[in-house]
């Protein structure tokens, strides 16, 4: 019964402490490179050209969702025609296509950061 209850702040305390991390991590920096007397610009930059990251979302999740579909179709086919069973040709599939649709988001991804 007590370790349902503690599972919650548990997560909750990990989520606070990599984001405070993070932000101490920066401030941190941000200091160190205005003590020596770096320009403040670097961070807030129009120069940068950074992909929206909407962008990113929407073509990582559309490739993944591809992906899964098209690991179920290719389950299938294996399970009716080749035999297979299905308890091996479904996972395995559907993670392997995932994994392609991911992977070939990220080259999309990067090809879009290299246009932008």
């Amino acid at each position: 019964m007590g370790s349902e209850v503690i599972v919650i702040p548990i997560i909750f305390g990990v989520l606070f402490g990599i984001y405070y991390l993070f932000i101490s991590a920066r401030n941190r920096e941000r200091l160190a490179l205005i003590e020596k007397g770096a320009d403040a610009s670097i961070f807030y930059g129009k120069d940068r050209k950074v992909t929206p990251i909407w962008k990113v979302i929407v073509i990582n999740l559309a490739l993944l969702s591809m992906g899964i579909g098209l690991g179920i179709f290719i389950a299938a086919i294996l399970n009716t025609q080749l035999g297979m069973e299905e308890e091996v040709a479904y996972p395995g599939t559907i993670f392997f296509m995932a994994g392609v649709g991911l992977f070939s988001g990220f080259y999309l991804t990067k090809k879009l950061n290299s246009d932008a």
